[in-house]
């Protein structure tokens, strides 16, 4: 199954009362390269989530966000600095005798002096959190390789649709490689008997000459090679992912074969031909950009 390089995927799991979602998203890249974001609290599973994502995917830029909704969680634990609040309703109250004012001391004043309270939240499992980020990271990415299977099937379909364009043109050069030459030798006895006039035009050199053009506009060779070609890629695209980098090698092959005709022809209808065969290569090219 061909596969896109561009998806999305999502997926969310808890742990306790913690809500882990994972979304992920692709685009070309000629190379892997995987980014994640997470929460500061689970950037020890980092390395975890790249190495599952690099199990998905050869290459392409892929982006990895992670969200940790903790709003329903009772890991805050509120500790009281017992020392720090005596000292700080001694020194109120002393306060009070040495001004002769009103001694108001409450929890509530003292509370809110400085470090009177810290807040700190539990240690995490990180096996535990692990296991459900993997989880939230399965459901996601099982999302994308979906959604890459349905692109890749849309690029497969196109791309062979084009390969059998590219067939029925080469075809025609075929058909009219021929005819050029018999063109050819006709110009060339009109315009010998135009020179001659009058004299017997040897039918022998007419003959030599006539080969020696079909010899050198011969481009059999190009479009058994491009034939070839043809039924590989076809063979490729059934094979399945990855084959992106094998399918950008060989399409510059069909380049090749084709600038080859398109050098050799100097025939109107051909180089018309080789255009057409030109742009379709080059829509291919372009699809398979977006290939694993």
């Amino acid at each position: 199954m061909i596969s896109s390089m561009t998806g999305y995927g999502s997926g969310k799991s808890t742990y306790g009362t913690l809500e882990i979602a994972v979304e992920l998203k692709s685009v070309n890249n000629r190379y892997l390269d995987v980014s994640v974001r997470l929460p500061r609290n689970l950037l020890f599973a980092e390395e975890l989530v790249k190495s599952q994502v690099g199990g998905h995917i050869s290459r392409g830029k892929v982006d990895v966000f992670v969200t940790l909704d903790a709003s329903k969680a009772d890991d805050v634990v509120i500790s009281v600095n017992e020392n720090l609040a005596r000292a700080y309703t001694a020194a109120l109250r002393a306060i009070a005798d040495r001004c002769a004012v009103a001694d108001d001391v409450t929890a509530t004043a003292v509370g809110r002096m400085p470090e009177v309270f810290s807040v700190e939240k539990r240690e995490v499992d990180r096996e535990a959190v692990s296991a459900a980020l993997t989880q939230a990271a399965e459901l996601a990415l099982e999302e994308f390789d979906a959604m890459r299977a349905r692109e890749g099937e849309k690029l497969r379909a196109d791309i062979l649709s084009r390969i059998d364009a590219l067939e029925e043109m080469v075809s025609y050069v075929e058909k009219r490689s021929p005819e050029t030459v018999a063109d050819y030798r006709a110009r060339l006895e009109q315009r010998l008997r135009e020179v001659l006039e009058s004299v017997q035009v040897d039918e022998a050199r007419l003959l030599t000459e006539a080969a020696v053009f079909a010899d050198k506009i011969a481009v059999d060779e190009e479009t058994v090679r491009l034939r070839s070609h043809f039924d590989q890629m076809r063979v490729m695209l059934q094979a399945g992912s990855p084959v992106g980098r094998k399918l950008d090698f060989l399409i510059q092959e069909f380049n090749r074969e084709t600038n080859t005709i398109g050098s050799k022809c100097n025939d109107r209808d051909i180089t018309r031909t080789v255009v057409d065969m030109k742009a379709e290569i080059e829509k291919i090219r372009e699809q398979i950009q977006n290939i694993e």
